[in-house]
């Protein structure tokens, strides 16, 4: 395996040595942060359950926004 040699901030060696487990290499921990992140539209269609049970979900999230509406607040 070829490996390279990169700079990082002291904070941004604290921030992915507070993040890495103890059976984990520097390299491990790249991988699982950046491998996580994949797009949205990844998922698009996957929905396991039934039409109406995402209709119910759907519509449970809207009236759940709305309660929360935020006000314009002049400075």
């Amino acid at each position: 395996t070829m490996t390279k040699v990169i700079s990082l901030s002291e904070t941004a060696y604290a921030e992915m040595k507070s993040v890495k487990q103890t059976d984990e290499s520097f390299s491990d921990v790249v991988h699982r942060l950046v491998g996580r992140q994949r797009p949205l539209s990844d998922f698009f269609g996957k929905w396991p359950g039934s039409a109406e049970e995402l209709e119910r979900i759907k519509t449970t999230l809207a009236a759940e926004r709305k309660r929360f509406k935020t006000k314009e607040v002049e400075f």
